[in-house]
């Protein structure tokens, strides 16, 4: 029987703070050999220690924290399509196995492209010391590149396509719909913000930051997604129309002997 009045509100509440936090944890678990190999950049030194530790969790990353989101994200997109009491072990971890292989194989790619855009910033902004300004481009193009896995991680779990035109198209996506890709930002920057400002919010992270991120970052793709589905409808229902309209304008044409058209 369904609870009602405040007591059904508690109850709801309880149970969405239930969802988060289970899958939150479980990111967090199959993603601990990520998190323990960049724990040392907050104790880093300098600046070449810290881009040293980054570089080790970035190798341990596709195989880790990849699947791990990509699998977060498959249970955010159960709850934004409305699957609000899906299993959340039984989704999490199937999700994580068939979607396991190509999203390692996505944050290869991507380790990939962090690892060529960051080298050349740093050769631009230190060696190169007259084309300092194109360091910067440099980091336009990081900034693009971080965002587009938001919906890389959305269009992973959403479609069934190569990770190559997967990659491509999250990019595109990100630069097609950019005040969507910046709402994206905004919000999930202010969540992750919150998270970490104060000790006393840090419980945050590992209960709920993640979960809510994925929720957020989904939310919008998916918007995105209904709205370039309208669309589709709407171009689709045009040529029917107009194809509907040509075939009525061919019957009402007489023929001559030899099957020509003529107009009068």
């Amino acid at each position: 029987m369904e609870m009602r009045g405040m007591m059904g509100g508690f109850y709801k509440i309880s149970e969405w703070i239930m969802r988060l936090s289970v899958t939150n944890v479980l990111w967090i678990i199959c993603s601990l050999p990520f998190i323990i190999l960049l724990l040392p950049v907050l104790f880093a030194q300098n600046s070449d220690q810290m881009l040293s530790y980054f570089i080790v969790s970035g190798i341990v990353a596709p195989f880790t924290l990849f699947p791990a989101t990509a699998a977060m994200f498959a249970v955010a997109r159960k709850w934004v399509m409305g699957e609000v009491d899906a299993p959340l072990l039984r989704t999490y971890f199937r999700n994580y196995k068939d979607s396991y292989v190509q999203s390692m194989i996505g944050g290869i790619l991507y380790m990939v492209l962090f690892t060529i855009l960051i080298v050349d910033f740093r050769v631009y902004l230190v060696k190169l010391e007259s084309f300092q300004l194109v360091s910067y481009l440099f980091v336009a193009l990081v900034a693009l590149l971080a965002v587009s896995l938001f919906n890389f991680f959305s269009m992973v779990v959403h479609y069934h396509m190569k990770t190559l035109q997967l990659l491509k198209n999250a990019l595109l996506l990100t630069i097609g719909r950019p005040f969507r890709s910046l709402s994206t930002v905004i919000m999930c920057g202010f969540v992750i913000y919150i998270s970490f400002s104060s000790p006393k919010l840090m419980f945050l992270v590992p209960f709920f930051t993640g979960s809510v991120v994925a929720i957020i970052a989904f939310w919008n793709f998916y918007a995105i997604y209904m709205k370039l589905q309208l669309q589709a409808e709407k171009a689709a229902e045009a040529a029917a129309e107009e194809e509907r309209k040509r075939l009525e304008d061919e019957a009402f044409l007489p023929h001559t002997e030899e099957g020509q058209n003529t107009i009068k």
